[in-house]
């Protein structure tokens, strides 16, 4: 495309973890220490339960807590090697076999989980959790447990990394424990639960150097043109991202409008969004950190703009993905203008954009209305012109102070930036100006 008009439609790229802090830390922090919250969606103990309480009659009658717990893990640990070990029957051995679709999707789960090659894996009880409801279904035997996923994707993932389901258990009369749902806690856990891309339908998994695509089953043609871009994505970020980035680029297109993070169900991401970078967490948020610790991030396309998708898209969301361990503190401005500038720069397989004209362009349509950067809170709401002027402030600060310093700012800013008063001191001491004073330097750079 031409730089004119690419740039001549609004912005269509959202970074989804924008607003996962704010409901993972509270959510998460309420499935580890397992205490009661209004609002229905967060994870909850019967009234008779609160934490530290021994009184546990009503949801584990005569049951032995440590055995329990004992035999729960030792389940947990023989589905995880089965999966290492491709080994379906070991995998289904603890299923109920009465549940003809909770068994199918465990099959259809097995034969996902393969796909993608896993390093590491295993299965880590959080809490348990209380359901009259599905107690009353399953019997007084009920187990309600919500579970961390550890896993580590071979040439993928730089470290092991976590995501939560949920799981109900029941005791047999021969002792032993029998997973009898794997879908009852989906409404309560925390955004993005259990709806990884294994989560979903039978899938396709297709790789190459430092890339992994997930498409539906039989989509070969989709999967390989998304790896041909997603490779050259991954090449231009390394190459263009200061100090370089040796990660690798997960690429989700499935017809499934929920996948982790991302919800193309929101009117606006429906119509506009076509991809998201959606946060994957080494700790998870409320257990370390409020926010969780970042490992990186999977990129999810939004099913209805596939086929918008190119090799700049990618490097875009890639870029996220190559911030992503940094933090969540940095000023949207930043994230996304950085993401933007890199996407824009010379790329192999991609015609050059008319960066000159752009820039133009963007002083004379938007700098010249705009009082200040772009602001966090309304950043999307405004996405037509925060997008160009976030580029454009990033394109100065490359051009008047180099990849390095800029690099090592918006590292900072990712870890420390979360006041106002912190984002000023950080900017002056790697550029000697504040965020009202870098919006003054852009608009006496345009005169």
């Amino acid at each position: 495309m031409t730089g004119s008009g690419r740039h001549s439609s609004p912005p269509r790229r959202k970074h989804a973890a924008a607003k996962g802090p704010r409901i993972w830390p509270l959510l998460l922090s309420l499935v580890l220490v397992v205490v009661a919250v209004a609002g229905g969606l967060a994870l909850h103990q019967s009234s008779d339960r609160a934490a530290g309480s021994d009184k546990t009659a009503r949801s584990t009658p005569d049951i032995d807590l440590a055995a329990r717990a004992a035999a729960v893990d030792q389940l947990l640990g023989k589905r995880a090697q089965a999966v290492l070990q491709d080994n379906q029957a070991a995998f289904l051995a603890d299923v109920d076999a009465g549940n003809k679709s909770l068994v199918t999707r465990q099959r259809s789960l097995f034969a996902n989980l393969r796909q993608f090659g896993f390093a590491r894996l295993v299965y880590q009880q959080l809490g348990q959790q209380y359901d009259e409801a599905v107690t009353r279904k399953y019997g007084p035997s009920t187990y309600l447990v919500a579970i961390a996923m550890t896993y580590q994707i071979r040439g993928i993932d730089a470290v092991p990394v976590r995501a939560m389901l949920g799981y109900t258990f029941t005791e047999r009369p021969d002792g032993r424990w029998m997973l009898v749902s794997d879908t009852d806690l989906d409404k309560r856990l925390p955004r993005g639960s259990h709806q990884e891309a294994w989560d979903t339908g039978a899938v396709l998994v297709k790789r190459a150097p430092r890339v992994l695509v997930v498409v539906e089953q039989g989509q070969d043609a989709l999967a390989n043109n998304l790896l041909g871009k997603a490779s050259s994505a991954v090449k231009a970020v390394t190459k263009s991202w200061p100090g370089g980035w040796n990660g690798a680029g997960v690429v989700i297109a499935l017809d499934d409008k929920i996948v982790r993070g991302a919800d193309y169900t929101a009117p606006k991401n429906a119509e506009d969004a076509i991809a998201m970078a959606t946060w994957v967490y080494r700790t998870l948020p409320g257990e370390v950190t409020g926010e969780g610790q970042r490992a990186d991030s999977y990129v999810v396309i939004n099913p209805r703009n596939r086929a918008k998708v190119d090799a700049r898209t990618l490097a875009h969301e890639f870029t996220h993905v190559a911030t992503a361990p940094y933090g969540a503190y940095a000023p949207r401005w930043l994230v996304e203008g950085a993401a933007t500038y890199v996407e824009f720069l010379p790329m192999d397989g991609a015609d050059n954009l008319a960066l000159d004209k752009y820039r133009q362009e963007v002083r004379t349509k938007y700098l010249v209305k705009a009082k200040s950067l772009p602001a966090d809170a309304v950043f999307f709401q405004q996405s037509d012109s925060s997008y160009p002027l976030s580029w454009l402030a990033v394109d100065y600060l490359f051009e008047r102070f180099g990849g390095t310093e800029v690099g090592t700012l918006y590292q900072e800013m990712a870890a420390l930036g979360s006041t106002q008063p912190e984002r000023d001191r950080i900017m002056l001491e790697h550029v000697g100006m504040t965020e009202a004073d870098l919006f003054k330097a852009l608009k006496a750079a345009a005169v």
